[in-house]
């Protein structure tokens, strides 16, 4: 069967959450409160993520120094994509992150033709703002619906597997045929009574793959 792979990039792909990490590095404010809001559910991503940005001391230059440095991806993130590529299987990377977190740290890593959907980050000078492309008219929650692009990027008769660990992979992972998870989704999963594999990293996918 031929199957289709939608992972989540930050805290799944990556060892760290770059969201986190920028916030950590160069907001100079209470973020943690309007992280906060945002798990509670009372701030959209884009509003969670336009007022953090506003609190941040940096531009470009010290942004891509903290992604290089700093941001690590998971040691079996890259055999996995040879073995699906090797198999045909398709991948998609779903993040509610920003699109230049993805593309400096798989420039990193040389990882090229994943296609992925996320968050435009803005960057002007020192002046950081988000725009959200992928979002939902009817559910404006996150910056990215990654259940509506599930539904449009799976071909019809294929096995659609989800991979993530945080609050914008739930409704995602509810539109899966198979879903590995990890930290906050997997708690959220067990206590809906949801079906998922748990996993430690990309290597209990590939124990997956090998075993059909």
């Amino acid at each position: 069967m031929h199957l289709v792979f939608f992972t989540d990039f930050d805290g799944t792909i990556t060892e760290q959450d770059t969201c986190m990490a920028m916030a950590e590095a160069f907001a100079r404010g209470n973020w943690q409160e309007l992280e906060l809001q945002w798990q509670k559910g009372e701030l959209t991503t884009e509003e969670c993520a336009r007022e953090t940005l506003k609190l941040f001391d940096a531009g470009e230059e010290e942004l891509k120094k903290l992604l290089t440095d700093h941001v690590t991806i998971d040691s079996h993130f890259i055999p996995f994509v040879q073995f699906c590529r090797q198999k045909g299987h398709e991948i998609y990377v779903l993040s509610d992150g920003y699109d230049y977190n993805i593309e400096t740290v798989f420039d990193k890593y040389g990882i090229k033709d994943i296609p992925y959907f996320a968050n435009r980050l803005i960057i002007k000078g020192r002046k950081f703002d988000i725009e959200c492309t992928h979002s939902s008219r009817e559910c404006p929650r996150c910056g990215t619906c990654k259940a509506e692009l599930m539904e449009k990027l799976k071909p019809e008769g294929a096995l659609a597997v989800y991979i993530g660990d945080g609050y914008s992979d739930l409704c995602a992972a509810k539109k899966a045929d198979v879903i590995f998870a990890k930290g906050v989704l997997l708690s959220h999963l067990c206590r809906e009574g949801i079906p998922a594999m748990a996993f430690d990293d990309f290597s209990d996918i590939l124990k997956w793959l090998n075993r059909r």
